[in-house]
């Protein structure tokens, strides 16, 4: 098998595409081409057979989370007991990590401090890796996404064999005995993170955890934003280079300082690659790193010959081996995918003696690699990340990272350690801020949303041939097929434009608004509301909403922009997040009613991205693309947000729509009296359900079909209002709610549309 693990390396990748994907033509492709191979006597039929039982054996083996239906547990029961089988993670917001009861069930044990609670985690000490605990606690099912494009909590803790959560509400209820050996480890490596934060600044400490020790919990959220967005987030991540400069450095100490021989320094090694791993914080990126170093040296010490890819094949099997779920882990996919690439493209990236080159190449072939996976996690790309990694990876290769090892050395020794953590700062301050400089003034991504499989596919077969040809210096070939994958990557950016179907959906962002409409032919992307949740004692909105709903949705649908920002009126529930989308998003027009009071940082953020302002009130009209709307309302000052809310009619998909914001039920009769023809279709319910709105007479005269109540989950209001729920069921109106279904979608083609529930 040797020369040919890679094959088996591809059938466990295809045998998990299999389960993730819910789709047996990869495994048809599979085989097709093994026996291609076989037919053309480029394998052995050993290779055919190994690969095959390898693609059974792991596709038995692999745990499918998509078909997982975690079952309520007995509510009677609030207590556990069962062994910590992961790390803890201890900050000042949150305290979590994994727990196994005896039948192996895994829960996620999370504890948010109390600024009562005068204890701290530090004040338990049992709490350790490998205790034997009892733990009290709320036991639930993890909430799952609500929304397309929202993070899956339940999804992301199943990819970790974890189907249950406990809250805690104190530190008491968790009574622990005993540890494992690792423990050990583990302790050394929260003695090295607080020894780092006591004796070197801040800033420095942050990036030095993050960089040798695997914490990057305290580096600036601006900054670790600001990485994920021109793909610099690998930087951040500790992998083959962290690795090979440990590795170096030790070795170099061992042997230059006559420590110890060669061959004994060759064990040390061996012993010291697993221990830094965990050290380093365990991520799979380590993991693959270390076990690539640690594999490369027992294989010259028993003098056997293996390529590099059989060795990352192995590796990449091993791993899987040992935690069935990593294969799961976004770090694991995009690390092997990466080293694959690069692996790949090595004959090319060596054709060229100038080590600028190289970088560019090596940046270059990392962006293409995972392209289709950022877009399928993440959604955007910035092209000119390739540029930037170009300048940015020399000097954290060069300064940053041996720099930082340089400080968790000279960190016993204060005066010395200052000296240099002063000049860290003041160099490391001027990159920072080029870096911000360059993000000001050419951030243009390109947000195109998760590839169709069928595209991804084709992407690495262009992609391959792509290299092939370049490998070979047929030049013309290989710029034919890197434009093809050009051709295929700006027709995913295009393909809205050329769609006929639109799309109204009403996100479920709790107890509030926001609406977003879709035009055919990307003729217009329109906002109607955008709320955001509130603190009760101050409020003041939070970003939580557009950070984790109204932005990520956004991306999943390849929106890059908005057209129009209809604020119905300006309470927090439905303006609250207008601030972050109009400074994230290219906002053409935002139109209120003439009564609408800006808050004092709205305005100046209108003004400051040059955003037009419209006030519209009865009888006007908004045309976006061939798409009109009816402004109903409305037409004095009530002096009232809610009763000043604006009214919009329009028609999509062959039916009629009325948005009502919160007006209630003075201002329903208002309509019917105005408008004494009213039909509407589809209605989005006032308030919320509230029953101060959706008066009886006002749903007998207009005859809705349909009724879009958007509200939160067990709300302290109570809304929908019972009575208002029996006015909408007695009138035949199908109710759709953000509470029950999620986030609630209509597309349609022309004049005719469908509804769809994003929690059926």
């Amino acid at each position: 098998m040797r020369g040919h693990w890679h094959f088996i390396a591809i059938a466990v990748t295809i045998s998990f595409l299999t389960i993730s994907l819910e789709t047996f033509w990869f495994s048809a492709g599979l085989l097709i081409w093994l026996f291609y191979l076989f037919y053309n006597e480029r394998i052995r039929r050993l290779v055919v057979l190994v690969s095959i039982a390898f693609f059974l054996f792991f596709y038995m083996y692999i745990p499918d989370i998509n078909n997982v239906t975690t079952a309520e547990y007995p509510k009677e029961i609030n207590q556990i007991s069962g062994k910590i089988t992961g790390p803890i993670h201890a900050s000042n917001k949150k305290v979590d990590f994994k727990f196994e009861n005896p039948s192996n069930t895994s829960f996620m044990i999370i504890y948010f401090p109390d600024e009562k609670e005068q204890t701290s985690i530090n004040d338990h000490s049992t709490i350790k890796h490998g205790a034997v605990c009892t733990i009290k606690g709320e036991i639930e099912v993890p909430e799952n996404s609500r929304n397309p494009g929202q993070f899956d909590y339940q999804k992301y803790l199943l990819s970790k064999g974890i189907a249950y959560q406990v809250k805690v509400k104190s530190l008491n209820d968790i009574n622990c005995t005993g540890s494992s050996p690792l423990n050990r480890i583990f302790t050394i490596r929260d003695n090295l993170l607080a020894h780092v934060m006591e004796n070197i600044s801040k800033e420095t400490a942050a990036w030095l955890n993050a960089l040798v020790l695997g914490d990057d919990t305290h580096l600036d959220e601006d900054i670790v934003e600001l990485f994920q967005r021109w793909s610099l987030s690998h930087i951040l991540a500790i992998s083959g280079l962290h690795i090979g400069l440990v590795v170096g450095f030790v070795y170099f100490l061992l042997i230059k300082l006559n420590l110890v021989t060669k061959e004994k320094a060759q064990w040390l090694m061996i012993l010291f690659l697993p221990v830094y791993a965990v050290i380093a914080g365990g991520e799979p990126s380590v993991w693959r790193s270390a076990t690539m170093v640690l594999l490369f040296i027992i294989i010259r010490k028993i003098r056997l010959d293996f390529s590099v890819t059989d060795i990352l094949s192995i590796v990449f099997l091993l791993l899987i081996l040992v935690d069935k779920y990593i294969v799961y882990h976004v770090g694991f996919q995009l690390s092997f995918v990466v080293t694959f690439g690069l692996l790949l493209s090595r004959q090319w990236i060596s054709q060229t003696n100038s080590a600028l080159l190289q970088v560019f190449y090596i940046s270059f072939v990392a962006q293409l690699m995972i392209l289709p996976l950022q877009l399928a996690y993440f959604y955007t790309f910035q092209p000119l990340s390739i540029i930037l990694n170009v300048l940015v990876v020399p000097y954290f290769s060069l300064f940053v990272i041996p720099f930082m090892f340089i400080m968790l050395m000279l960190s016993p020794f204060p005066i010395i350690a200052n000296i240099f953590d002063s000049l860290f700062k003041e160099v490391h301050q001027i990159a920072l801020h080029i870096i911000q400089l360059i993000d000001m003034s050419l951030n243009y991504p390109f947000t195109i949303g998760p590839l169709p499989i069928l595209s991804a596919v084709l992407f690495y077969v262009l992609y391959y041939m792509f290299m092939n040809k370049l490998q070979k210096q047929k030049s013309i070939q290989a710029f034919l097929f890197g434009l093809g994958i050009t051709v295929l990557v700006i027709g995913m950016a295009v393909r809205p434009y050329l769609s006929p179907e639109g799309r109204v959906t009403m996100l479920d962002i709790g107890q509030g608004d926001a609406f977003v409409i879709e035009l055919p032919y990307r003729e217009g992307v329109i906002f109607i509301d955008a709320g955001a949740r509130f603190s009760f004692t101050d409020k003041q909105p939070n970003d939580s909403v557009y950070k984790q709903i109204i932005k990520p949705y956004l991306f999943s649908r390849g929106i890059g922009y908005v057209d129009h920002l209809f604020l119905t009126h300006e309470d927090i529930d439905h303006m609250g997040s207008a601030v972050s989308l109009v400074k994230e998003f290219d906002i053409k027009k935002v139109t209120v009613s003439p009564f609408y009071a800006f808050t004092d940082e709205m305005k100046p953020v209108l003004q400051n991205n040059w955003i037009e302002l419209q006030q519209v009130e009865r009888s006007d009209k908004v045309i976006i693309g061939t798409q009109t709307f009816h402004v109903l309302a409305p037409y004095k000052n009530k002096l009232s947000a809610n009763e000043n809310s604006l009214v919009l009619f329009t028609n999509m998909g062959g039916e009629n729509w009325l948005f009502t914001g919160d007006i209630g039920k003075e201002e329903e009769n208002e309509l019917i009296k105005t408008y004494p023809n009213l039909s509407v279709d589809i209605l989005k319910i006032a308030h919320h359900g509230s029953n101060t709105s959706t008066d009886e007479s006002f749903i007998n005269q207009v005859k809705p079909l349909y009724g879009l109540i958007s509200v939160g989950r067990n709300n302290m209001f109570g809304h929908p209002a019972p009575g208002v729920t029996e006015t909408l069921e007695g009138a035949n109106v199908q109710i759709l709610r953000t509470d029950i279904n999620g986030a609630v979608q209509f597309q349609y083609k022309g004049n005719n549309g469908t509804f769809f529930k994003y929690i059926p």
